[in-house]
């Protein structure tokens, strides 16, 4: 799940940002209203997460945009991050589009807990995701693979999510460095190919994940 994390405070930012990138979330920072735009311009994001008191500008102006602006990537949720705790601010962020509104100071592991819940709202009417003889439970961030568990980490687990959420479509490496990580990951390392040579091991046989040469991967029907 790729973030976008809007904050100008940055030791808050920081902090956030190291701990959703410890659970593996791609993580872009934006420090003001300009800043965010920019980013939204040229980049797609599963999760806006969204300070209002920007040193330049109203966030609720930008939740506002996200809905009608063609020239913004609209994220697929918005989740509002700000110290605003009135009743009235809430609707107003809800009623400006927002997904959710977290006010601060808040707990970690309440942000996590609903960032996975934003995260399923996209997906089948339950929290579990499946392909073939594949499963993600995506609540407990558990996978299975024809019922024998599979043990993967936070970044073999989200990489995995990718792929089944694009079954059969050829996955270039640059897409998986687009969605899984994030702008500070390096276009040249060996990351991406490390990852999935783990993942696949896990995966077993008959391979699942197949490569393309000279395109990039692909996530087959296991039967």
């Amino acid at each position: 799940m790729r973030i976008l994390l809007v904050e100008d405070d940055p030791d808050l930012a920081e902090v956030v940002a190291l701990g959703l990138r410890n659970e593996s979330y791609a993580v872009d920072l934006a420090a003001s209203y300009a800043d965010a735009e920019e980013l939204l311009r040229t980049t797609g994001y599963d999760v806006a997460c969204l300070d209002l008191g920007l040193p330049d500008g109203d966030g609720l102006d930008l939740v506002r945009r996200l809905g009608r602006d063609p020239a913004l990537h609209r994220p697929r949720r918005c989740l509002v991050l700000t110290a605003r705790d009135a009743v009235t601010d809430r609707v107003a962020g809800l009623d400006a589009g927002a997904d959710d509104y977290l006010v601060k100071p808040f707990h970690f592991a309440e942000l996590l807990a609903r960032l996975r819940a934003l995260g399923r709202r996209g997906d089948a009417s339950d929290s579990t995701l499946r392909v073939g003889d594949l499963t993600l439970d995506l609540a407990a961030h558990r996978a299975w693979r024809a019922g024998t568990e599979l043990g993967l980490t936070a970044r073999e687990f989200s990489l995995l999510r990718y792929f089944m959420h694009h079954p059969g479509r050829v996955l270039s490496a640059e897409d998986l460095l687009e969605h899984v990580w994030d702008a500070h990951a390096n276009p040249f390392t060996s990351s991406v190919r490390v990852i999935l040579s783990r993942l696949r091991r896990k995966l077993g046989d008959p391979a699942p994940i197949v490569t393309i040469t000279g395109v990039g991967y692909q996530l087959t029907e296991p039967s």
